[in-house]
């Protein structure tokens, strides 16, 4: 953002899509849910694409350094490490 000066917003993301339950199913792999992720395929996913579209930020020069299961094996890493500071506990 030491390049960027317009007033609006600016998309921040990979530039890559997937599913609630394929997210669900990482995070589950990454704290180590072992149980059943239910589904109920009668009910709509919300909006079939979350992609956000990053076009201005890569024209800024900007790319990801950190994969999203990279980034959240170290956002729950930080979290057990923290839980007691921010008043949670960790599910394991």
């Amino acid at each position: 953002m030491r390049v960027y000066s317009g007033e609006s917003h600016v998309n921040v993301g990979s530039g890559s899509d997937l599913t609630i339950l394929e997210l669900a199913t990482l995070i589950a792999r990454i704290i180590g849910f072992t149980g059943r992720i239910a589904t109920d395929p009668s009910k709509p996913d919300g909006t079939p694409r979350k992609l956000l579209d990053t076009t201005k930020l890569a024209n800024l020069g900007w790319k990801p350094t950190v994969a999203l299961e990279q980034g959240l094996a170290d956002t729950y890493a930080w979290f057990i490490d923290h839980a007691g500071e921010v008043g949670a506990r960790p599910l394991a």
